[in-house]
């Protein structure tokens, strides 16, 4: 409910985990995220994690200037132990509840 945007690259309706990979796998490119930093992120956060990570930055894409470069930030504070995708997908919750 918090990032609708991603619905629009999957083949069907987003019901399970690896529907939303695929789908964050196939945006991720028109995002500008290279492969390298898709799979550094899918090895440290985990797959579904990094999903939604994806598919929370495609609801603020206008607004990152590099989302190849947010992403590895991100997997960064990932691979320390010290990142949550929690805490974005609350913010989108607040805002479209604003």
């Amino acid at each position: 409910a918090a990032c609708p945007q991603i619905q629009t690259y999957a083949e069907d309706r987003i019901r399970h985990w690896y529907e939303l990979v695929r789908a964050a796998d196939t945006v991720r490119p028109m995002m500008g995220i290279s492969p390298s930093a898709w799979e550094e992120a899918k090895r440290h956060m985990g797959p579904e994690e990094a999903a939604v990570v994806v598919a929370a930055m495609l609801e603020r894409f206008a607004d990152i200037h590099s989302p190849g470069g947010y992403l590895r930030s991100l997997t960064a504070k990932a691979a320390e132990g010290a990142f949550s995708c929690g805490p974005m997908v609350m913010a989108l919750m607040r805002r479209e509840a604003a």
